[in-house]
């Protein structure tokens, strides 16, 4: 099974706002005056690798401080690090480091959202739910969503596409039977029972990506046929998996390459009709 790419690669403090009235204040807080936030993304922490951030915060300390906002009775409220926070409590730290900020209540969810997407260990899904909070109920437009995070606007179409997928698929996604790419490919089925029941042939079966998209498209989103009736072969596979890869990066699309007769078509896929005009606006520049 192909590894997902995991991670956008950019630290938070490269891309919270700057704060004006109520500027950034470094602290040492007492760690139990924390509190965590309640709307903290990520609904799990992996027990091993809190256990092994605990260790290496007993051997050197906590050396990334926590963000926090001031709560009610002179506590305080994550804004980003929960992982640290309870790493540190396991480790047996009384104070601990912490960025003081006085934020708005959307830039509080953002950083928040944010924070998670450019962990390198968030699965999928949580990263697909960021999202959509970030572009559904914050209003931050994909392109900008994009930037500040350090992926195409595509790759953030993808993944909030992933939430499309009934519930048995993403929790195939969540524990890692399955990857992104897997869930894409899964999409390509319109019924959800097929969706369902294709994930689980691909988990048990342990498919590739590549074979997954084959079969889906056998499922209902267009069958994969190689020219004159002969099987698509692995360097066709890998090269139709190259040019979609490469026409997706230049072009910030979803591209998907597939046969047609004695030929090969390349679908671009968009949201809506503003992503499709964005696109024409973009390749008219060039020209």
């Amino acid at each position: 099974m192909a590894e997902r790419k995991r991670g956008m690669g950019r630290g938070l403090a490269a891309i919270l706002p700057e704060s004006e009235a109520g500027g950034p204040e470094l602290r040492e807080l007492p760690v139990e005056m924390i509190e965590p936030n309640p709307d903290q993304p990520r609904t799990s922490f992996e027990k091993g690798a809190l256990d092994a951030l605990a260790g290496s915060i007993r051997s050197a300390g906590l050396l990334q401080p926590l963000i926090v906002r001031p709560s009610d009775g002179g506590r305080y409220e994550l804004v980003a690090g929960e992982r640290r926070w309870r790493a540190a409590q396991q480790a047996g730290l009384k104070r601990v480091p912490a960025v003081v900020r006085v934020s708005p209540e959307d830039e509080r969810l953002q950083a928040a959202l944010i924070e998670n997407m450019v962990r390198e260990d968030l699965n999928p899904v949580d990263e697909a739910r960021a999202c959509a909070a970030l572009v559904d109920d914050l209003g931050i437009s994909k392109e900008e969503l994009a930037r500040r995070v350090g992926r195409s606007r595509a790759a953030i179409s993808n993944l909030i596409r992933l939430l499309d997928l009934p519930d048995p698929v993403l929790g195939m996604l969540e524990d890692g039977r399955l990857s992104e790419g897997h869930g894409r490919a899964i999409l390509v089925v319109p019924d959800q029972s097929a969706r369902s029941s294709l994930a689980k042939q691909a988990a048990d079966g342990g498919w590739s990506v590549r074979e997954t998209e084959d079969r889906a498209r056998g499922k209902g989103g267009g069958k994969a046929k190689a020219s004159r009736g002969g099987r698509i072969s692995a360097e066709e596979r890998a090269a139709m998996g190259e040019a979609e890869d490469a026409l997706g990066e230049a072009l910030g699309a979803d591209v998907r390459v597939r046969r047609a007769g004695a030929g090969v078509r390349a679908e671009l896929r968009f949201d809506d009709l503003d992503e499709l005009a964005a696109l024409a606006r973009r390749v008219r520049k060039r020209g």
